[in-house]
């Protein structure tokens, strides 16, 4: 179900992701009721690329996971390109990539049979599916090991041909999950070129890293999140201005800091 609507003339551009008072309590066995997100309000837009800085445990993955439909909020609500996670989690789906460290690929199927099999699960079929599958084999340089099984790749052709299983359907919006974590230096910039190339694309990305140069190279925009809440939202030249410090590391750590 089509939930979306289009704007009305002269109204500002839907987000492509939108989050509300995003707040995520759980229980813990050691450390009780643990509040993940508090309260917590984004947005990102089409043609940005926006980088979620934080600690390990300030609640970035957990965003990320709700934004994804794979966790629910305790309370809140969000949309990713229009359609409410809560309300319509498998026309989110649709319509998103998302891509995480820990995504795992099937280590039986080759990897032109894992981006074969998900093509079908997104209704690609005969010419089209065939069409599509050759592009991002070339796309992403894995053309030369495509009959190789993914379970016996390297973390940094796995990482390849995950990327390439995400934006398989051409989603608006990708949500990344620090995606360069593991990877050598060339896998690396390979991430980082593709994750550029989507600005110009129109697409929306959010991602989270733990790498701030790379958050300086990319980000239109970066939010700073600590202890579920976001500390602060903005250009890096706005949170240069607000902390004073030039250096993203030394702004960050001035933001959490405080």
């Amino acid at each position: 179900m089509n939930t979306s609507t289009a704007p009305e003339r002269g109204s500002p551009p839907t987000p492509a992701i939108q989050a509300k008072a995003l707040r995520k309590v759980y229980k813990d066995s050691e450390r009780g009721t643990v509040e993940a997100l508090r309260e917590l309000d984004l947005e990102c837009g089409y043609g940005e690329i926006f980088g979620l800085l934080g600690p390990n445990g300030a609640g970035k993955s957990t965003t990320l996971r709700i934004l994804a439909t794979i966790l629910a909020p305790t309370s809140g609500s969000a949309c990713v390109d229009g359609i409410d996670v809560g309300q319509d989690p498998l026309e989110v789906r649709r319509r998103l990539g998302y891509l995480s460290a820990s995504t795992g690929l099937y280590p039986r199927l080759t990897a032109r049979e894992t981006l074969e099999y998900f093509g079908k699960m997104h209704g690609l079929q005969g010419e089209a599916l065939r069409s599509r599958v050759e592009d991002l084999l070339r796309s992403f340089a894995i053309e030369s090991y495509q009959h190789g099984l993914c379970g016996g790749l390297s973390t940094g052709q796995k990482q390849r041909v995950s990327i390439a299983r995400a934006v398989l359907h051409e989603p608006k919006v990708l949500i990344l999950d620090e995606p360069t974590t593991g990877l050598d230096i060339l896998s690396s910039s390979a991430m980082i070129d593709f994750v550029e190339s989507c600005r110009g694309q129109g697409r929306c990305v959010l991602f989270s890293t733990h790498i701030l140069s790379e958050a300086e190279r990319l980000c239109d925009r970066i939010g700073v999140i600590h202890q579920g809440r976001l500390l602060a939202v903005g250009t890096l030249a706005e949170l240069r201005e607000r902390t004073g410090k030039h250096w993203l590391e030394d702004v960050f750590k001035t933001l959490v800091g405080a």
